[in-house]
């Protein structure tokens, strides 16, 4: 570290520093510090995907409660209840995790999300039930914006885009499990139906609370400590992440690039939308298109995915999970094989690709479903091979909207367009989905599948004419920060 003077602690407000530690960061090999901190971050998806997964397959389950008896209005009804929670979580949240610190936040989002998917099984109505869910999906909302954030800060940036794509597409290992759990929680032989989908959210708390214990060695984000004024405490991070990668101390060579910042504790909501509507319009379009098409691409289809296979192909609830399995398979498969890519083709082509022919083949697979050629288990083999592609694509917005913005807004971005796609796209179409496939029609489902594949396709050409290339460059490089000085 350098600067401009002897900084004590915490750097006064208004004065100049000026630091290498992004460029220490980013020229680090991966090491078991990295490994540890996607595995202690990166499960929360899987969780996540646990839980959501149980919550997808469990809808005849819950159809069929004494209790609670649902129609396919109400599940998604309590769908779009979830998901108007993690928006709102998200904005909030995220706005606290710019002022408060990465480290403070993923604990506090972590404790909402665990608490109310447990109090979900306490439920006893539509309405109580979906409050439980608005609940829990605002701490993943929160989780998303903290974690992102954290994860992005902390990688080097050969690695970023890999690393973010398989984080995110790791949900698809909790839903995996989660496809296998529910075959055992609704089997009547098990469990009785009226406790087994009771039982089903139970378990996701349960193993959250390891992950609590897994954070505690997680250090707060050097690159966020820095724009607070707080060189002294982001120096000792890093020197022991230094350390810890290469075994060693790392002597000073002076010759590393360094970013000099004016300290400041907060980021005014003025500047915010100065950087978003003015100095980064692009970026923000490129944002809102991305996000908003693929929530509306998965949250349709994924969240009615089991009322598909009941409804129309007569699948038995408590076999639902045998078809969500492989297409939960091929979810994970897709960042983690093409992920790769996206470090050394580039963002552009592959955001482009991925889009284009997640649009594509649901086109395609629709019209087949609509014409009825298929059988449930062809069904289930389209739907794996377009969510191979869509599953990336989905990951990649996440990765564009946290990499492609100022550091001291990160996650406050990452928390407006998560909203403001899920928002546009997310909420409304498990609700729509669910009134289609109450219809009865394969022409009025075929018709929400040729929506959502026309705003990924649509959403391929922004990026195409607007995207920008952060493959392998410093955060700090793609995006100048708010408060850097010449």
């Amino acid at each position: 570290m350098s600067a401009t003077t002897a900084l004590p602690a915490s750097a006064p407000l208004g004065s100049i520093v000026e630091t290498d530690l992004p460029a220490r960061l980013d020229r680090l090999p991966w090491g078991r510090f990295h490994t540890l901190v996607i595995a202690a971050l990166g499960i929360t998806w899987i969780l996540d995907g646990l839980e959501v997964t149980l919550a997808g397959t469990l809808a005849g389950a819950l159809k069929e409660s004494p209790v609670l008896q649902f129609s396919n209005a109400d599940v998604g009804f309590a769908t779009s209840a979830y998901l108007l929670g993690a928006v709102l979580g998200a904005v909030g949240f995220g706005w606290l995790t710019d002022r408060l610190g990465r480290k403070k936040l993923f604990f506090i989002t972590l404790a909402v999300y665990l608490s109310a998917t447990a109090a979900t099984a306490l439920t006893f109505d539509v309405w109580s039930f979906a409050a439980m869910r608005f609940i829990t999906g605002a701490g993943i909302g929160g989780e998303y914006t903290a974690i992102n954030s954290t994860i992005q800060e902390l990688v080097p940036a050969r690695y970023r885009g890999w690393t973010d794509l398989v984080v995110n597409g790791s949900f698809w290992l909790g839903a995996a499990a989660g496809a296998l759990g529910s075959i055992v929680v609704l089997d009547p032989a098990v469990i009785h139906p009226e406790y087994g989908w009771r039982f089903a959210f139970l378990i996701g708390a349960a193993l959250g609370l390891v992950i609590l214990f897994m954070r505690m060695w997680i250090p707060e984000s050097p690159r966020w400590l820095m724009t607070h004024g707080r060189l002294a405490e982001a120096e000792t991070i890093v020197a022991d992440i230094e350390r810890r990668v290469l075994g060693h101390a790392v002597p000073r060579t002076g010759d590393l690039p360094t970013v000099r910042l004016r300290v400041r504790r907060y980021t005014p909501l003025a500047a915010v939308a100065e950087a978003l509507l003015v100095r980064h319009r692009d970026r923000a379009l490129i944002g809102l298109v991305l996000m908003a098409a693929q929530a509306f691409f998965f949250n349709a289809v994924f969240f009615t995915y089991a009322l598909v296979l009941t409804d129309f192909y007569g699948v038995a609830p408590e076999g639902v999970g045998w078809y969500i399995l492989p297409f939960a398979v091929g979810n994970f498969l897709g960042p983690l094989l093409l992920g790769r890519l996206f470090d050394t083709l580039g963002r552009r082509p592959m955001i482009v690709f991925t889009y284009a022919m997640s649009g594509a083949l649901l086109a395609l697979s629709g019209l087949m479903f609509q014409q009825a050629l298929i059988t449930v288990g062809e069904q289930t083999f389209a739907w794996t091979v377009v969510f191979f592609f869509a599953s990336a694509a989905a990951s990649s917005a996440y990765l564009t909207v946290s990499e492609t913005f100022p550091l001291e807004i990160r996650a406050l971005t990452i928390a407006v367009f998560y909203a403001l796609g899920t928002g546009i796209g997310g909420v409304s179409g498990p609700w729509l989905f669910g009134s289609l496939i109450d219809s009865g029609s394969r022409g009025s489902v075929f018709a929400g599948y040729l929506f959502g594949a026309a705003l990924m396709i649509a959403a391929a050409g922004v990026h195409w004419r607007f995207g920008v290339a952060a493959e392998r460059r410093s955060l700090e490089d793609v995006a100048r920060p708010l408060t850097a000085v010449d």
